[in-house]
């Protein structure tokens, strides 16, 4: 029996090692039924890229043959080499693809200077009247503000119809000019995303400036525009992005071979059936290929978007 009375038998029975072993640590069924619900979430998000790439591998003629398959179709690259003007028409006819030629390189060049010049006036011209906005001191300006911001609850679909009419009257139609003459000086919400950051923005910036002689050109291209980089480089990417996946607008007043963009390419692409059905292998090539360039964007540049989003300014 333990004497107690002893202390070194006292101290023994404190120690760590006379304490009984912790037990093992319990199952969080709740974050094992979280995760599982995530990885399901992400497999069905996943699944239409993956079954879109799957396509792409195939041949159009036994597509319909192996519908249930989880793998490529009798792989082959046809659908990519005739996406990218390498295959004869021989060749496409016979994976049973469409003779027509898509001229993939010309559309990718449109559809790359169209987004490029939409994303430098938009962000540009939107920077200025968001300076406006939230930097200078006129009278009415909130009641401008207002209504401008006001035009975001109008939908995009009314605003079409009076937008062509002046594009045609203008004789911009089949021009680059008339594709992104619309969204090329400033839209609502680019004006709001960045009036929000100006306004956190501390105003002696603006104050030391004018002690040094500097006017309102100046103090928007020398202090504001560097601070605002995270910002407007986000903004830059989104308007890019939407610019890039634009197809209604682009349709109307771009149907020319010259200036038509690989979205209505695409879609005159999948509306040629020589054998009664569309080229989807072919169709999804192509979409596959235009795709690239945004994920590469997104892949480059998302983690300062994300960054960014809940950057407040500079206190």
């Amino acid at each position: 029996m333990l004497d107690v009375a002893d202390p070194r038998a006292a101290k023994d029975a404190r120690s760590p090692k006379a304490r009984t072993r912790p037990s093992p640590p319990r199952i969080r069924w709740g974050r094992i039924a979280a995760w599982a619900i995530l990885i399901m979430v992400m497999l069905i998000t996943l699944f239409p890229f993956y079954w879109m790439l799957r396509t792409s591998f195939s041949s159009t003629r036994a597509l319909a043959a192996g519908s249930a398959n989880l793998l490529p179709v009798d792989f082959t690259l046809g659908a990519y080499k005739r996406v990218l003007g390498l295959a004869s028409p021989a060749e496409a006819i016979a994976e049973g693809g469409s003779s027509a030629t898509l001229n993939f390189w010309l559309y990718l060049r449109n559809s790359v200077i169209v987004a490029t010049i939409t994303t430098i006036g938009q962000v540009f011209f939107s920077s200025m009247a968001a300076y406006a906005f939230a930097r200078m001191r006129w009278p009415g300006r909130d009641a401008v503000f207002l209504l401008f911001i006001s035009a975001l609850m109008v939908p995009p679909i009314f605003t079409t119809l009076p937008n062509f009419v002046l594009i045609k009257d203008l004789g911009l139609l089949n021009t680059y000019l008339g594709i992104v003459l619309p969204g090329l000086l400033m839209t609502p919400f680019a004006v709001f995303f960045l009036r929000q950051f100006f306004l956190g923005v501390n105003r002696e910036l603006d104050e030391a400036a004018r002690i040094d002689g500097a006017g309102h050109p100046r103090i928007f291209l020398r202090i504001l525009l560097p601070v605002a980089k995270m910002p407007i480089m986000t903004l830059a990417v989104l308007t890019y992005i939407g610019a890039w996946n634009d197809y209604f607008w682009p349709l109307l007043v771009g149907k020319s071979e010259n200036v038509r963009v690989l979205t209505v390419a695409l879609g005159v692409f999948q509306s040629q059936t020589p054998q009664g059905s569309p080229d989807w292998a072919g169709l999804m090539a192509a979409t596959l290929v235009a795709a690239l360039p945004v994920l590469a964007i997104f892949m480059i540049l998302g983690r300062r978007v994300i960054d960014s989003l809940g950057y407040t300014g500079v206190k």
